[in-house]
């Protein structure tokens, strides 16, 4: 599971893209951050740290933005530093890959060597939980809330014509509502270790409704990140289409 298909842009967008999941995993992260240890000052590229029930658990990252792959000695002065930091854990995350010495360097040791993509998968299923699927549930429970059978209390009020303005809607937004539940908390607490696939497309590719509804960019995007900002764009415009008409019929402005 792919949790950005973006790739860092330069050493800082890294370090600042490491941080954000950090901070998305529910850590509190800073880049650049100057300490002292007991050999002096020096500065981390990410610092992050978390409580667990009145526990510390702390990591310190080392981003290398590099073509070439990260020698031995660049690992041998990070599990200096990690240690006279007591940190946890400290990672090595880089663009490229390590050479093998590097490798032997880190084990037996708290150091863990990463690629951008490793740390993404090292974090996606905390990352899920902690923000994907609060992000999606909250931002986009109206839409939920317009996709139920039931029809909202103020339905009865609207004029026939829009009434069949607001069935069409529901024909047409429904299905995306249906589907975006699988990814919500709702469904998390019942099926904790199921995480829906992506893309839908292999999902839904014999489901002609589905194809029709909902659009190509949505069906066919594979990383989880840019899958939540597209849907929160399309969710964004179904949830104003049907907000028009609670702005016209409700009196305590209420999707239900």
């Amino acid at each position: 599971m792919t949790l950005t298909n973006k790739q860092p842009n330069d050493w800082k967008d890294l370090q600042n893209k490491v941080s954000e999941i950090l901070i998305q995993c529910g850590f509190k992260s800073e880049t650049e951050k100057t300490t002292e240890t007991a050999r002096g000052k020096v500065e981390l590229d990410v610092y992050a740290e978390e409580t667990i029930k009145s526990r510390k658990y702390s990591i310190v990252c080392e981003c290398k933005y590099w073509k070439s792959n990260i020698p031995q000695n660049v690992i041998h002065g990070f599990r200096t530093i990690v240690n006279d930091l007591g940190c946890n854990i400290g990672y090595v995350i880089t663009t490229s890959d390590f050479q093998s010495g590097s490798v032997s360097t880190s084990e037996y040791s708290n150091v863990e060597l990463l690629t951008w993509e490793s740390f993404q998968a090292l974090f996606f299923e905390s990352w899920y939980e902690t923000y994907f699927s609060p992000q999606i549930t909250q931002r986009l429970n109206p839409m939920l809330t317009y996709s139920e059978p039931i029809l909202p209390k103020w339905f009865e009020k609207m004029s026939q014509e829009d009434k069949e303005t607001y069935l069409t809607l529901k024909d047409k937004y429904d299905i995306f509502g249906y589907i975006i539940m699988e990814f919500t908390t709702y469904v998390r607490m019942l099926k904790k270790d199921t995480i829906p696939t992506l893309p839908l497309s292999d999902r839904f590719k014999e489901n002609k409704k589905v194809a029709d509804r909902i659009p190509n960019d949505i069906l066919n995007e594979t990383a989880y990140k840019e899958f939540l900002e597209k849907c929160f764009r399309f969710g964004d415009i179904a949830i104003s289409e049907f907000r028009k008409f609670r702005d016209k019929y409700s009196e305590t402005k209420s999707d239900e």
